[in-house]
Parts: C-alpha cells; structure tokens; sequence
C-alpha cells in the first residue's frame, strides 16, 4: 500500500492532468501530510483532521473549513485504496460565509481612475513609465472581462492589434481563449506599447506586456496596493477602508460593453461607449 505522501502526490498529478491547478490545496495536503507524519500516522482519521484544520488558532472559521475541505476531499479519494480512512462529514466546521458583494462601476469612475493613473508621481526615471503601465492595465480590465492574473500573465506576442484579438493562455482549467477588442483599445494599447518600447531601448526588460519599473511582470500585491491608494484618492473608498470595490468586479462591467451579437464574420461587435473609450484613447 502506497503512503500518504505518495498518495497525495498521486492524486494532485491526477486531478492537475485534468486541468485543476491546485496551488493552495496541494499546499494545504502536502502539510497535512507532514503532520500526519510527525503523529506517525499512516491513515486519516476524523480526529487528526479536525485538529489539523484548527490551525492556526486567530483565523476565520472559514479557513478552517476551507483547510478541512481539503482533506476531505482527498479523503474520499484514498479511501477507495484503504478502507481505514475516514472521511470528514460537511458541516463538522460551520461558519456563515461572507461573500463579497459585486459592485457595478459607473463610467465616471472608470474614468476617474483612469486620470488618477494617469498622474501618479514618478520619483525616479525608471519609474517614467508606471502611470502609463497602471492607466493601461486598469483600462484594459475595464472593458475586456480578463481576470487580474490574466492580464498580468499577457507577453507581447499575445497581442495582436493588427486583428484586434488578445490570446489568453493558460487561463481557467488550463486553456487558452481568444479576446476580442474595440479599435480605441487597439490605439491606447498600440500607443502604450510604443512608449514601452522605448522606455526600455537601451535596458533589459522582460517579455511581459505589463511590466514593473525593474522589467519584471507587474507584482499582484502592487497592483492591489496602487488600486486601493487610487480608489481613496478619488473617493471609492474611505481613508481607512478594509472593504470596498475591487478590480475583480471590473469583469462585471465589462460585459456591458459587449453586445451579444456577431457580424457577418462572426465576430463580436463592440459598443461605442463614448465616455469610457474616449478617456483611453486621451
């Protein structure tokens, strides 16, 4: 009978070539393996996982569900090869989620958070290009529905603005789809590519289409930061504000500017929406 940590990684390779990703949960097993381990362990127990999901001790009860979530579906999985496992039931860990409510842009907010990118201070010469690079990201979120990691994840040859189409790859379980964008996107994009290029001429940058003042893929954790410094700036969130619009609901908006009809080659035809389109082509 194969051990619990060759289990585990068993199953992580099965569920990933079905195109799960599983950062965190295969994190999340891999320790509860190791605290098996050190219990000297070798099956599951409804016991050891309780006491393994209560850590730490100053979370949320719903990480602590989450984390035993984990477990119990793995455990479902191991106990078809060792009949000794024993499988959390749900609700062994209660908690009220608190989900967060989408919130609905209007159009002179986008455009309000597009003219604070804009004007962000630079300090430093290599910083020159940070407001065009936040001003585009934040535009191209806002009228094209792509996840913050995708956008992030987008190289230069993902871009072709001759067509008008972005190739997005390794999204959502793995694959790869096709965005389509407006003609004022295009040129706000082309132009910024422009800059970017030569901003970096004589410096080495990566191939990344968003980049950091260093040439790297842009930070998530920067990006939050600058979002949330905008949004207080102009008055989304309070100065001292845990809670409030997020990028992610930028995606909500987006499909307002789709009409959900094609032309004559099939392809998506996209609303003027004059406000919006105009401050990114500015």
């Amino acid at each position: 009978m194969t051990t619990l940590r060759q289990a585990v990684q068993e199953y992580l390779s099965m569920r990933r070539a079905l195109g799960f990703k599983l950062h965190e949960a295969g994190d999340r097993l891999l320790d509860f393996v190791t605290f098996m381990e050190q219990r000297r362990a070798t099956y599951i127990t409804q016991a050891l996982a309780l006491a393994w999901a209560q850590q730490p001790r100053n979370v949320q009860p719903a990480y602590w569900a989450q984390r035993l979530t984990y477990v119990r579906v793995f455990a479902r999985h191991r106990s078809a090869t060792d009949p000794r496992t024993q499988i959390p039931p749900p609700g062994l860990l209660p908690f009220q989620p608190k989900r967060a409510r989408p919130y609905l842009y209007t159009d002179e907010e986008i455009e309000s958070l597009l003219r604070a990118a804009r004007k962000m201070p630079c300090r430093y010469e290599r910083g020159e290009l940070r407001p065009w690079v936040y001003y585009c990201l934040l535009g191209l979120l806002s009228v094209s529905g792509l996840r913050l990691g995708e956008a992030r994840n987008l190289e230069l040859q993902d871009v072709d603005l001759t067509t008008g189409v972005l190739t997005i790859r390794g999204a959502k379980f793995g694959k790869t789809r096709l965005v389509p964008l407006h003609s004022s996107t295009c040129q706000v994009l082309s132009n910024y590519i422009t800059k970017r290029n030569r901003h970096w001429a004589r410096r080495p940058v990566s191939s990344f289409l968003f980049v950091s003042s260093w040439g790297n893929r842009l930070d998530g954790g920067d990006i939050h930061r600058t979002f949330y410094a905008l949004s207080r700036q102009i008055g989304l969130r309070g100065p001292s504000d845990k809670r409030g619009p997020r990028l992610h609901d930028m995606r909500h908006n987006s499909g307002n500017r789709i009409i959900p009809s094609t032309d004559r080659q099939g392809g998506l035809l996209r609303e003027d929406h004059a406000n919006v389109d105009a401050t990114m082509a500015a």
